[in-house]
Protein backbone atom coordinates (compact mmCIF):
# COMPACT_ATOMS: atom_id res chain seq x y z
CA UNK A 1 0.00 0.00 0.00
CA UNK A 2 2.97 2.34 0.38
CA UNK A 3 3.82 2.33 -3.34
CA UNK A 4 0.89 4.56 -4.53
CA UNK A 5 1.68 7.13 -1.83
CA UNK A 6 5.39 7.22 -2.68
CA UNK A 7 4.61 7.50 -6.39
CA UNK A 8 2.23 10.41 -5.74
CA UNK A 9 4.83 12.31 -3.73
CA UNK A 10 7.57 11.76 -6.32
CA UNK A 11 5.29 12.88 -9.15
CA UNK A 12 4.19 16.06 -7.40
CA UNK A 13 7.73 17.00 -6.41
CA UNK A 14 8.82 16.46 -10.01
CA UNK A 15 6.10 18.86 -11.17
CA UNK A 16 7.37 21.49 -8.75
CA UNK A 17 10.89 21.08 -10.10
CA UNK A 18 9.87 21.65 -13.74
CA UNK A 19 10.84 25.22 -14.78
CA UNK A 20 8.20 27.62 -16.09
CA UNK A 21 7.42 26.70 -19.69
CA UNK A 22 6.88 29.04 -22.64
CA UNK A 23 3.68 31.01 -22.21
CA UNK A 24 1.83 34.07 -23.41
CA UNK A 25 3.11 37.02 -21.37
CA UNK A 26 1.18 39.76 -23.18
CA UNK A 27 -1.52 39.63 -25.85
CA UNK A 28 -2.81 42.77 -27.59
CA UNK A 29 -5.62 41.00 -29.40
CA UNK A 30 -5.98 38.98 -32.60
CA UNK A 31 -5.12 40.02 -36.14
CA UNK A 32 -7.71 42.33 -37.69
CA UNK A 33 -6.50 42.39 -41.30
CA UNK A 34 -9.22 44.69 -42.65
CA UNK A 35 -8.81 48.19 -41.16
CA UNK A 36 -5.28 49.56 -41.60
CA UNK A 37 -1.58 48.73 -41.16
CA UNK A 38 1.67 50.62 -40.67
CA UNK A 39 4.88 50.28 -42.68
CA UNK A 40 7.96 49.17 -40.70
CA UNK A 41 10.64 49.05 -43.38
CA UNK A 42 12.30 51.63 -45.66
CA UNK A 43 13.50 53.52 -42.58
CA UNK A 44 10.22 53.49 -40.67
CA UNK A 45 9.75 52.10 -37.15
CA UNK A 46 6.50 51.12 -35.41
CA UNK A 47 6.46 50.85 -31.61
CA UNK A 48 3.91 49.34 -29.22
CA UNK A 49 3.86 49.04 -25.43
CA UNK A 50 3.36 45.79 -23.54
CA UNK A 51 2.99 45.12 -19.83
CA UNK A 52 4.46 42.39 -17.63
CA UNK A 53 3.02 41.53 -14.23
CA UNK A 54 6.18 39.85 -12.88
CA UNK A 55 9.79 39.04 -13.67
CA UNK A 56 9.86 37.31 -17.06
CA UNK A 57 12.13 36.18 -19.86
CA UNK A 58 11.02 37.20 -23.35
CA UNK A 59 11.58 34.29 -25.73
CA UNK A 60 9.76 35.55 -28.81
CA UNK A 61 6.77 37.36 -30.24
CA UNK A 62 4.06 37.04 -32.89
CA UNK A 63 2.45 39.78 -34.94
CA UNK A 64 0.17 40.23 -37.94
CA UNK A 65 1.32 41.78 -41.21
CA UNK A 66 -0.05 42.96 -44.54
CA UNK A 67 2.14 41.90 -47.48
CA UNK A 68 1.98 42.10 -51.24
CA UNK A 69 0.51 38.94 -52.76
CA UNK A 70 2.98 36.06 -52.52
CA UNK A 71 5.54 37.90 -50.38
CA UNK A 72 7.21 36.08 -47.47
CA UNK A 73 8.98 38.03 -44.74
CA UNK A 74 12.65 36.98 -44.52
CA UNK A 75 13.93 39.13 -41.64
CA UNK A 76 12.98 41.92 -39.26
CA UNK A 77 14.87 43.98 -36.71
CA UNK A 78 13.45 44.36 -33.22
CA UNK A 79 14.27 46.11 -29.98
CA UNK A 80 12.74 46.34 -26.50
CA UNK A 81 13.16 49.71 -24.81
CA UNK A 82 11.88 51.76 -21.90
CA UNK A 83 10.57 54.53 -24.16
CA UNK A 84 9.18 54.73 -27.69
CA UNK A 85 12.15 53.50 -29.77
CA UNK A 86 14.51 54.98 -27.20
CA UNK A 87 15.46 55.27 -23.54
CA UNK A 88 17.00 52.21 -21.91
CA UNK A 89 17.73 49.38 -24.35
CA UNK A 90 16.90 45.97 -22.85
CA UNK A 91 17.46 43.87 -25.96
CA UNK A 92 17.67 44.07 -29.75
CA UNK A 93 18.49 41.95 -32.75
CA UNK A 94 17.40 40.53 -36.08
CA UNK A 95 15.20 37.47 -36.52
CA UNK A 96 15.57 35.46 -39.71
CA UNK A 97 16.03 31.90 -40.96
CA UNK A 98 14.78 29.26 -38.52
CA UNK A 99 13.95 31.96 -35.96
CA UNK A 100 11.32 33.52 -38.25
CA UNK A 101 8.20 31.92 -39.73
CA UNK A 102 5.62 33.53 -42.02
CA UNK A 103 2.21 31.83 -42.06
CA UNK A 104 -0.35 32.92 -44.68
CA UNK A 105 -3.84 33.42 -43.24
CA UNK A 106 -6.00 35.11 -45.88
CA UNK A 107 -6.23 37.84 -48.51
CA UNK A 108 -8.12 40.97 -47.47
CA UNK A 109 -10.48 43.23 -49.39
CA UNK A 110 -7.57 45.41 -50.56
CA UNK A 111 -5.69 42.49 -52.13
CA UNK A 112 -3.00 42.21 -49.43
CA UNK A 113 -1.94 38.89 -47.97
CA UNK A 114 -2.58 38.76 -44.21
CA UNK A 115 0.13 36.69 -42.53
CA UNK A 116 1.11 35.70 -39.00
CA UNK A 117 4.81 36.24 -38.23
CA UNK A 118 6.43 34.24 -35.42
CA UNK A 119 9.83 35.32 -34.07
CA UNK A 120 11.78 33.09 -31.70
CA UNK A 121 15.25 32.87 -30.21
CA UNK A 122 15.08 35.94 -27.97
CA UNK A 123 16.41 35.84 -24.43
CA UNK A 124 15.54 39.13 -22.73
CA UNK A 125 15.05 39.19 -18.96
CA UNK A 126 12.69 41.89 -17.71
CA UNK A 127 11.09 42.79 -14.41
CA UNK A 128 7.41 43.59 -14.09
CA UNK A 129 6.51 46.86 -15.79
CA UNK A 130 5.74 48.48 -19.14
CA UNK A 131 8.06 48.32 -22.16
CA UNK A 132 8.10 49.18 -25.87
CA UNK A 133 8.45 46.62 -28.67
CA UNK A 134 9.93 48.33 -31.74
CA UNK A 135 9.90 46.74 -35.22
CA UNK A 136 11.88 48.03 -38.20
CA UNK A 137 13.84 47.06 -41.33
CA UNK A 138 11.45 44.35 -42.49
CA UNK A 139 12.83 42.50 -45.51
CA UNK A 140 11.38 40.22 -48.17
CA UNK A 141 13.16 38.82 -51.24
CA UNK A 142 11.23 41.05 -53.65
CA UNK A 143 11.91 44.27 -51.76
CA UNK A 144 8.23 45.14 -51.26
CA UNK A 145 6.98 47.11 -48.23
CA UNK A 146 5.57 45.25 -45.23
CA UNK A 147 2.92 46.63 -42.86
CA UNK A 148 2.14 45.82 -39.21
CA UNK A 149 -1.56 45.06 -38.82
CA UNK A 150 -3.60 47.56 -36.79
CA UNK A 151 -6.24 46.17 -34.43
CA UNK A 152 -6.54 49.02 -31.87
CA UNK A 153 -6.14 46.45 -29.09
CA UNK A 154 -9.60 44.96 -29.73
CA UNK A 155 -9.81 41.69 -27.81
CA UNK A 156 -6.66 42.31 -25.77
CA UNK A 157 -6.47 40.16 -22.64
CA UNK A 158 -3.36 41.28 -20.77
CA UNK A 159 -2.10 43.69 -18.16
CA UNK A 160 -1.61 47.16 -19.65
CA UNK A 161 -3.65 46.63 -22.80
CA UNK A 162 -4.65 48.01 -25.15
CA UNK A 163 -1.12 48.95 -26.12
CA UNK A 164 0.01 52.50 -26.71
CA UNK A 165 1.52 52.77 -30.18
CA UNK A 166 3.59 55.13 -32.27
CA UNK A 167 4.79 55.35 -35.86
CA UNK A 168 8.24 56.83 -36.49
CA UNK A 169 7.12 59.63 -38.82
CA UNK A 170 3.58 60.37 -37.56
CA UNK A 171 3.59 59.88 -33.81
CA UNK A 172 0.68 58.29 -31.94
CA UNK A 173 -1.31 55.69 -33.90
CA UNK A 174 -3.83 52.97 -32.97
CA UNK A 175 -2.10 49.87 -31.57
CA UNK A 176 -1.18 46.74 -33.49
CA UNK A 177 -1.84 43.00 -33.27
CA UNK A 178 0.93 41.16 -31.42
CA UNK A 179 1.69 38.67 -28.67
CA UNK A 180 4.75 38.48 -26.41
CA UNK A 181 5.81 34.96 -25.38
CA UNK A 182 8.37 33.57 -22.96
CA UNK A 183 8.54 32.29 -19.40
CA UNK A 184 7.36 33.78 -16.15
CA UNK A 185 8.79 33.74 -12.65
CA UNK A 186 9.40 30.32 -11.06
CA UNK A 187 7.52 29.66 -7.79
CA UNK A 188 8.83 31.35 -4.66
CA UNK A 189 10.36 29.01 -2.00
CA UNK A 190 7.45 29.76 0.33
CA UNK A 191 4.99 28.67 -2.37
CA UNK A 192 6.91 25.45 -2.92
CA UNK A 193 6.91 24.73 0.84
CA UNK A 194 3.15 25.34 1.01
CA UNK A 195 2.61 23.07 -1.99
CA UNK A 196 4.80 20.39 -0.39
CA UNK A 197 2.86 20.56 2.88
CA UNK A 198 -0.37 20.02 0.96
CA UNK A 199 1.11 16.99 -0.78
CA UNK A 200 2.21 15.43 2.50
CA UNK A 201 -1.22 16.07 4.01
CA UNK A 202 -2.91 14.43 1.01
CA UNK A 203 -0.54 11.48 1.28
CA UNK A 204 -1.47 11.06 4.95
CA UNK A 205 -5.17 10.98 4.12
CA UNK A 206 -4.61 8.41 1.38
CA UNK A 207 -2.47 6.31 3.73
CA UNK A 208 -5.24 6.21 6.34
CA UNK A 209 -7.74 5.14 3.67
CA UNK A 210 -5.46 2.44 2.33
CA UNK A 211 -4.62 0.89 5.72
Amino acid sequence: MKTPIASLIILCLALVAIPASAQVLYENGPINGTTDAWIFDFGFTVSDTFGLTANSTIGGFQFGVWEFSGDVLSSVNWSITSLENGGTLYGSGTVSGKSLTDQFISTNQFGYDIDLITATGLNVGLSGGTYWLNLMNAQDPRGDPTYWDENSGAGCKSNGCPSLASEFDIGTVPSESFTITGSGTTPEPSSIMLFGSGILGLAGILRRKLL
